[in-house]
């Protein structure tokens, strides 16, 4: 039967909530399968439609969110909000927003196959009736050196960035004088392997919460009234937004400090395939 397939369709940049790791920055790129007869055109479905109707409606459930685990995730919805209460091994985690920044997925975990379970439920109804069987393969970009994983919200953003949870899984590059200084990208991914974001100009509070030291974040966007509390340990404060102009230009900060005299070159990537450079 024919079989009509499309590569990196789009890339799901979300958070979710891990029992282990905590709240942990994703970027899944979708591959696309969808098996069928030939319609009246002579195709399964046409690549025009894939790419408008299907790529809408997965960044539509998914992108730009917070992914909960529905059988371990507190939640309380009222008035179009909803409060998030979770308990990882690094500590509580809470977060609160409008009610469609937050997905909740069944089962007791949030990993690639469990969203694309969801996404297959979701979506399978937009494919016409000469389509059978629908594939969806969710993946991390492979990187051969050093990445990390981040959390954050932008809030003077227009768009889906202002969601103060959602995150990305991002490549780094280095250079010092020219030639890769892969002893500073292992420092990065080390230090921000899951890590949230926060701007000290919303970091409102500081308190222990069940006898664990956290930050709490706040701020008023476009789409509602937002606020995430994580363990202090697994948070960055920065001066600035974290746009990833931002956080190119922090790292390229940090690194020129600690070696005065030296020329310095980052490559920060925003999830697969874009990003910013900050250079001398």
């Amino acid at each position: 039967m024919p079989c009509l397939f499309v590569e990196q369709l789009t890339v799901i940049d979300s958070s979710r909530l891990d029992p282990v790791q905590g709240l942990v920055g994703e970027s899944w790129i979708v591959d696309v399968e969808l098996t069928g007869t030939l319609d009246d055109q002579g195709m399964v479905f046409d690549f025009g439609d894939v790419k408008r109707e299907l790529k809408a409606a997965i960044d539509d459930s998914v992108d730009h969110r917070l992914l909960v685990p529905e059988a371990t995730t507190r939640l309380k919805r009222a008035d179009g909000y909803v409060d998030v209460g979770y308990r990882s091994e690094l500590g509580p985690i809470s977060m609160s927003g409008p009610e469609h920044t937050v997905v909740v997925v069944p089962g007791n975990s949030v990993d690639a196959a469990a969203v694309r379970d969801f996404l297959h439920r979701s979506i399978r109804h937009l494919l016409p009736a000469n389509v059978t069987e629908l594939g969806l393969r969710l993946r991390a970009e492979r990187i051969d050196g050093a990445w990390y994983a981040y959390s954050h919200g932008l809030q003077a953003h227009g768009g889906a960035c202002q969601r103060i949870a959602h995150g990305h899984r991002s490549r780094i590059e280095v250079y010092r004088n020219g030639h890769r200084a892969e002893d500073w990208e292992t420092y990065w991914a080390e230090r921000w392997r899951n890590v949230y974001l926060g701007s000290r100009e919303h970091l409102v509070d500081t308190m222990d919460v069940e006898g664990i030291r956290c930050h709490r974040f706040a701020y008023s966007a476009r789409e509602g009234e937002f606020s995430v509390t994580v363990p202090a340990a697994a948070c960055e404060i920065l001066e600035t937004e974290s746009t990833v102009e931002q956080i190119a230009a922090h790292l390229h900060a940090v690194m020129q400090r600690q070696e005065p005299g030296k020329r310095f070159s980052v490559r920060a990537f925003e999830g697969v395939g874009k990003g910013a450079r900050a250079s001398d």
